[in-house]
């Protein structure tokens, strides 16, 4: 049966996917449009889809495989060599779908799973807020019950892919009364509903991959909820897990701009590679990578086999921060004199790269919060203090919000 997969993997990833480094980077994609990688993009995850390669654990009822953690390895096994255009399904699937998945209502899972599978509808998360970034739970965004809908008001903030999304899973508060963990609910919400305004948000790299989101008025279903009411923070603290596991084990390929292969190739074009601290530091750059590969198959194997990751979770997200930032400074170092000022597009590419990855410290999730968790629930520290646990939120003086 496996090898059957391999096999039947194998051949439609060579008819029908493109291979590393043919794929558009950032730049290229937004100089296509959106519309038009879009309308790429749903075309291959349907085709993916089709050909019984999406939701390959997902159960069937709810449009997956129902196959097992072995077919879903062999397949990371042999897409690895490919460019897949499904980046923007990546964190409506991870992320939204599964803790729809895991704690969602049934009819919830019928009627979104399998249109999200197939690329049909596309899911962002919106859990940042201007004055709640690393402390989510200090979100001020309300949802206030109206008869059979709720009604929310607020913004948020640093969502990727919200200007393509068909749908959120969004936090608001829905008892201001209660301790700030404990009156929190997930919702689904429609992203073309009346009162949503997307804002794009530009980049030190000039792009525009994160927005902020306007919620005015906008109405609800009271069967909206993802879990209970009141609940949402387990909601939350599920979707965190799959999100951390999700950026940790996704990793970084040898051949993209800051990967190993393509900074070795540029090191040896440049004539460094006879410099020994450019040699020692493309060594390094292998060794780190090879070793979150294999703690990223290790947790993904877990995961498939039903072992969850927990708070190890973090260490995927912190360790593949770590990784991106050093492979930046390997770069910086392999261009040298280079770094600024060549109009060479594979220069480019790797200078642009080196601006970005300071991101990947912050979004998910900072370093500081992964290191607090790691501390506190991989390595049984004790805990920081949580003098703002045990009271009222609208007794809370947080973020933007004021006593009166």
């Amino acid at each position: 049966m496996s090898e059957d997969f391999r096999a039947r993997a194998r051949a439609w990833l060579a008819d029908n996917a493109p291979r590393r480094g043919s794929a558009d980077d950032e730049a290229e994609a937004e100089a296509r449009g959106q519309d038009a990688v879009l309308a790429e993009q749903k075309a291959f995850q349907a085709a993916l889809y089709d050909a019984g390669f999406a939701g390959i654990t997902w159960p069937i009822q709810y449009g997956g495989q129902g196959l097992t953690s072995a077919e879903q390895i062999i397949w990371s096994q042999e897409s690895r060599d490919y460019d897949l255009p499904t980046g923007m399904f990546f964190i409506g699937l991870s992320m939204p779908g599964n803790t729809i998945l895991e704690v969602g209502s049934e009819d919830q899972k019928k009627r979104y799973l399998p249109k999200m599978l197939r690329g049909e509808e596309i899911w962002c998360q919106l859990f940042s807020e201007p004055g709640a970034g690393s402390d989510v739970a200090s979100l001020q965004t309300s949802a206030v019950r109206d008869g059979d809908e709720w009604v929310l008001n607020g913004q948020k903030v640093w969502t990727s892919g919200a200007q393509y999304s068909d749908y959120g899973a969004i936090l608001a508060r829905t008892d201001p009364s209660k301790p700030k963990h404990e009156g929190i609910s997930m919702f689904i919400v429609d992203m073309h509903a009346p009162g949503v305004t997307v804002r794009p948000l530009k980049v030190a790299t000039g792009h525009s991959p994160f927005n902020e989101v306007f919620f005015d008025g906008v109405r609800l279903p009271a069967d909206a909820i993802i879990g209970e009411e009141n609940k949402g923070w387990a909601a939350a603290v599920v979707m965190l897990r799959h999100e951390r596991i999700a950026i940790g084990t996704m990793g970084s390929s040898r051949s993209s701009a800051l990967g190993f292969d393509s900074l070795r190739d540029l090191a040896a074009g440049l004539g460094r590679t006879g410099d020994q601290g450019v040699r020692r530091e493309l060594a390094e750059l292998y060794a780190r990578g090879r070793a979150m590969s294999l703690f990223a198959l290790l947790l993904r194997q877990e995961t498939q086999a039903g072992k969850l990751p927990g708070a190890r979770g973090s260490v995927a997200k912190l360790a593949g921060s770590e990784l991106g930032r050093f492979a930046g400074n390997v770069a910086a170092d392999v261009l040298g004199d280079q770094l600024a000022g060549s109009d060479s597009e594979e220069f480019q590419a790797v200078t642009t790269s080196i601006i970005a990855v300071p991101g990947s410290s912050i979004a998910g999730g900072t370093a500081e919060i992964q290191r607090n968790i790691i501390g506190e629930r991989v390595l049984g520290l004790a805990k920081d203090p949580g003098v703002d646990r045990a009271t009222p939120f609208n007794q809370l003086r947080v973020g933007t919000q004021r006593q009166h």
